[in-house]
């Protein structure tokens, strides 16, 4: 272990954390001065990122600083993951679950924590914040929980609307990749290689699981705490960005929790809010000692009286534009009494005001090039995975514009188109677009949905549709605050494909809408003079990193590619990031990842998707290399998987493994 001092915080590297199992999790402490004396309350993030080594830097940002003003900050590696014993199996398992349980029991009971501890986390660790809540541990008394979901079906990187995503994919990869990387020797010592070798063996390839459960059936329940709202009993402080996966996430907690809560949703993406963009980026450590303040020490400093949402009310922008001009505002209550349901019926004269009339019917049968110009479904906002000009995507589209607005049209929360359509099909998907069309022309995207058609009953009981036969199906798009200014345009694009954000439906369809029940509902928001007087966030503040030699800068870049000669067109990824030194424990670290999703005339046989990580460790004579490779492609009935994942100790190759599935397709 190696303990330090910084600004009057004391570091300590590694701390064991005992299981009733006899497991031993590994813990990195900042406790601040006088902590052991008097007892201060504690902070915990719970994750598989490795707090020794790929997310070292981002840790000390955030639970130095938190530290720095009173309070005793934890990172703890999951079972299976860093430094911990054992073997990470899946997300959110029981035994994740349990395991944090039992944290929060050691951290209240130990000299420097006075027995009352918050959970803090993004992603993952929002996640298992809100699922460890509502298991009711006493001594956890506050969250804040950043990208996160309620559901892990309808809301996380495996589905959307009963659509696959292709971030399930990716993430199934990335997850791959970590779960192969060993403990570092300095920590565990010489056991090191056994423990490495109980995870190549046995973390296995999640992708399968998650595809073993095309339905939401009792797997995807589990650790879902919209299943019971109620289960959470301690305050909570949800956060996201419009440019994040998970920004509906706020908006149905601060419905339904009827415990202390407060939501925040910027403009930014996956990450938390003082390091990513786009848009401006605010003191948010700030705002979480606020939170901490209020309930874990007491202080009456108003948090429980200020409104309930703040959001970042977004101005027309430019798609290519990095930058996300706006200005905050805020609601008192959710779902807002002051919101206004603004119609438009979809016709052939495009978005008219009012309730749909009967028209002649139309037809729409995408080609698989609408989405190559989609984004990320999650966007880390690294200038190259957001949605670029939207004209790129409606040429493949049925199109609808209402006039240049009279006045500008203000929106928060979640739109909604409703269709009545048939299809030639029985399985068939739909993919809804809102945007911004700019006086130039350009379109930028703002909010969008998709439905397996499947699932209009349900995600738990998909039923195939009857060819010809009309439908009605209601299509959420993600919640979002926009301005569409005067002189703008609003436009819904609608497509029956959205590749490669989504896989597609076994065979292409055509989708007939009749424009008698097709509508779309804006909820559109009166301005609030109040929010001109909200208090300013602050610019960001954190705790100095560790101290890093950046050795290979990153590298990103996201490529369209159509081959003229072959008719195929491809996206490619490159998101490196590079590689560097921790300087202070002398560990080289690089990551690069590539990806590549293609098709070729427009035929759904040959969809494809490929995935490829490689880490590295290096210390002295000790090297590690893991490399992932994940191919899934599909038939009419079956999704196929090929995945290797090959260890080397040095040069030389100590683990290689093959995984070939095959997975019927369950109405997807």
């Amino acid at each position: 272990m190696v303990d330090a001092q910084q600004d009057d915080v004391t570091v300590i590297e590694n701390a064991w954390i005992p299981m009733p199992d006899g497991a031993r999790l590994a813990a990195k402490l900042w406790l601040p001065a006088g902590a052991e004396s008097v007892g201060v309350p504690a902070v915990l993030e719970y994750i598989p990122y490795r707090k020794r080594d790929f997310r070292a830097t981002r840790d000390n940002q955030i639970h130095g600083h938190f530290a720095r003003y009173g309070y005793a900050a934890v990172r703890v590696d999951l079972r299976g993951s860093g430094d911990s014993d054992g073997v990470l199996h899946d997300e959110y398992l029981s035994q994740e679950l349990e395991d944090g349980v039992e944290v929060i029991r050691w951290i209240a009971a130990q000299p420097w924590c006075n027995g009352r501890v918050g959970m803090i986390g993004i992603s993952w660790g929002g996640f298992n914040g809100l699922q460890i809540a509502a298991l009711q541990p006493p001594e956890l008394q506050a969250v804040i929980t950043v990208c996160s979901s309620d559901d892990r079906y309808t809301d996380d990187v495996h589905y959307m609307g009963g659509c696959l995503l292709t971030d399930n994919l990716s993430w199934a990869s990335v997850m791959l990749s970590y779960n192969a990387c060993p403990p570092d020797p300095t920590i565990v010592g010489e056991r090191w290689r056994a423990l490495w070798q109980r995870r190549l063996e046995h973390s296995g390839l999640w992708l399968k699981t998650w595809l073993d459960h095309q339905r939401r059936d009792a797997y995807w329940r589990h650790a879902s705490v919209c299943e019971d709202f109620a289960a959470i009993r301690c305050p909570v402080f949800a956060v996201s960005g419009w440019a994040d996966g998970y920004c509906n996430t706020v908006f149905r907690l601060i419905h339904h929790l009827k415990v202390p809560r407060k939501g925040l949703v910027g403009p930014w993406n996956h990450k938390y809010p003082h390091l990513g963009g786009p848009g401006p980026s605010i003191d948010f450590l700030g705002e979480c000692l606020r939170w901490w303040d209020r309930w874990l020490k007491d202080h009456d400093n108003g948090v429980d009286r200020e409104p309930l949402l703040r959001a970042w009310m977004q101005d027309s922008v430019s798609p290519i534009s990095d930058d996300r001009p706006g200005r905050w505002v805020a609601e008192t209550q959710w779902p807002s009494r002051r919101l206004r349901p603004r119609v438009y019926a979809l016709s052939r004269e495009g978005l008219v005001a009012g309730e749909p009339a009967e028209g002649p019917p139309l037809s729409i049968r995408s080609p698989l090039s609408v989405g190559l110009f989609a984004g990320k479904w999650c966007s880390y906002a690294e200038s190259t995975d957001l949605p670029t000009d939207q004209r790129l995507e409606d040429g493949g589209s049925l199109c609808f514009d209402t006039p240049p607005l009279a006045r500008d049209v203000e929106i928060l929360g979640e739109p909604f188109v409703e269709l009545e359509l048939s299809a030639d099909q029985p399985q068939s998907m739909v993919a809804v677009r809102l945007s911004d069309i700019g006086p130039d022309g350009t379109v930028t995207l703002v909010s969008y949905g998709l439905c397996n058609l499947s699932h209009r009953h349900g995600h738990d009981r998909p039923e195939p549709l009857t060819p010809g036969e009309t439908y009605r199906v209601k299509i959420r798009l993600n919640h979002v605050a926009q301005c569409f200014p005067t002189g703008n345009r609003i436009r819904v694009a609608i497509s029956s494909s959205y590749w490669p954000l989504a896989w597609p439906s076994p065979c292409p369809a055509t989708l007939t809408l009749h424009p008698r029940g097709c509508r779309l509902t804006l909820p559109e928001r009166p301005r609030r003079a109040a929010d001109r007087s909200l208090p300013d966030l602050g610019e960001p503040r954190m705790a100095a990193g560790p101290a890093i030699t950046l050795l290979v800068p990153a590298h990103r870049e996201w490529t369209v590619l159509f081959n003229l000669a072959t008719n195929e067109a491809t996206l490619g990824i490159i998101d490196n990031d590079g590689s560097w030194r921790l300087d202070d424990l002398g560990l080289t670290l690089g990551y690069d990842v590539t990806e590549r999703y293609a098709q070729a005339n427009d035929d759904y046989a040959t969809v494809s998707g490929e995935v490829i990580n490689r880490r590295r460790f290096e210390r002295g004579d000790w090297r590690v290399e893991i490399v992932t490779r994940t191919v899934m492609t599909s038939t009419a009935s079956h999704f196929h998987l090929n995945a290797t994942l090959d260890a080397y100790e040095g040069d030389e190759q100590v683990f290689s493994r093959t995984w070939n599935e095959e997975i019927p397709r369950d109405h997807l």
